[in-house]
């Protein structure tokens, strides 16, 4: 059985102009450090009154969001991720920062009556997470509208407001662009027809292990059956890695070696520009797995989702420690130089 079939993205022809439009969140991170474990304080059998408080020394305030935090890692890679989504008045900080980082910005929508979407996540010492999330002006992600994007090769439906999630991806699907159905946490959100409605226009599926459990639940498809009505499926699974299930068979992506556990906020975002990245210069799905595995462990060892700024040698370098320099080669080939409209990004801190 073979994978080195193409990812089923689009052909290396033009690498220097292709677009991925990322529909999704823009959001500000406060993101606290519980130095405990959430176990040793709630009980099982007392979930019915559950009334806990975590006392978090550490606070920071990110820029995150999943459609910043998936085009900030494809900057990094040298790509361009154009992100489309609606944020509120306070946003200019963040667009600073964009702006600063070379992220196209044509695609964000200001909603001024609304507050950009603010996402409360504390972390424990298992790095279990517990997240309270304000939409604001994410909840008028249906304003914007794909074919306002003319120039995308690729796309992808990540966690965002419901009406704009269901409305891009019919979108995507009535204008031919292949896109990569991520749902995240906005899985919950919807019923199993919905998601087999999603499924059946997407190119690809992305979730994580417990994602993926609670889309089997919904829809009743198995691994082959999703398989069976899209390019692939991706489940990652933390720290066994990651798999990819195609009309071939599965395949078992290591994970890439990291050199600190920080901070696994974004990881998934990380890995998921790792997945467009292979998608966009239609690379076989080992290598598409192999460099989304090596984002997720370069993210990892930074605190925040916006934070690690390695360079395209550096993540050249990183690939070869983790996969060999086969694969580096294969990943990133002398001919995937960065966008030539992106300037340099400053390796300091902000």
């Amino acid at each position: 059985m073979t994978h080195n079939s193409p990812a089923g993205g689009v052909s290396r022809q033009g690498e220097s102009t292709r677009k991925a439009l990322i529909c999704g969140s823009m959001a500000f991170d406060s993101i606290m450090r519980f130095e405990g474990r959430f176990r040793d304080h709630i009980l099982p059998e007392q979930i019915h009154i559950l009334n806990v408080s975590f006392l978090v020394p550490q606070l920071r305030r990110e820029f995150g969001g999943c459609a910043g935090n998936i085009a900030y890692n494809m900057r990094l890679l040298g790509d361009v991720g154009a992100p489309m989504a609606t944020v509120g008045r306070d946003f200019e900080p963040y667009r600073d920062w964009l702006v600063q980082a070379g992220i196209p910005l044509e695609h964000l929508r200001v909603v001024e009556d609304e507050l950009t979407a603010q996402a409360f996540i504390t972390t424990d010492l298992d790095d279990n997470q517990i997240t309270a999330f304000h939409p604001g002006a994410m909840q008028h992600a249906h304003l914007n509208e794909v074919s306002n994007a003319r120039d995308a090769a690729i796309g992808i439906v990540a966690p965002d407001g419901r009406a704009g999630m269901i409305e891009h991806a019919a979108q995507f699907a009535a204008a031919g662009i292949p896109f990569l159905f991520d749902p995240g946490q906005g899985l919950p959100m919807f019923s199993g027809e919905e998601l087999a409605r999603f499924i059946t226009q997407a190119s690809w599926v992305a979730v994580n292990d417990y994602e993926w459990r609670l889309l089997q639940q919904k829809t009743g498809w198995s691994e082959t059956e999703v398989s069976a009505r899209v390019a692939a499926l991706i489940v990652t699974r933390g720290a066994q890695g990651s798999s990819i299930y195609t009309r071939d068979g599965r395949l078992d992506i290591p994970c890439a070696k990291t050199r600190a556990v920080v901070d696994p906020t974004g990881c998934g975002d990380a890995y998921r520009a790792g997945l467009m990245h292979g998608l966009l210069h239609g690379l076989d799905w080992e290598t598409t797995g192999r460099v989304a595995a090596l984002m997720g462990a370069v993210k990892i060892e930074s605190r925040g989702t916006q934070n690690h700024r390695l360079t395209r040698a550096a993540l050249a370098e990183r690939m070869s420690e983790s996969f060999g320099a086969a694969a580096a080669r294969a990943a990133f080939g002398a001919d995937a130089t960065p966008h030539p409209s992106h300037p340099q990004l400053s390796m300091g801190t902000l």
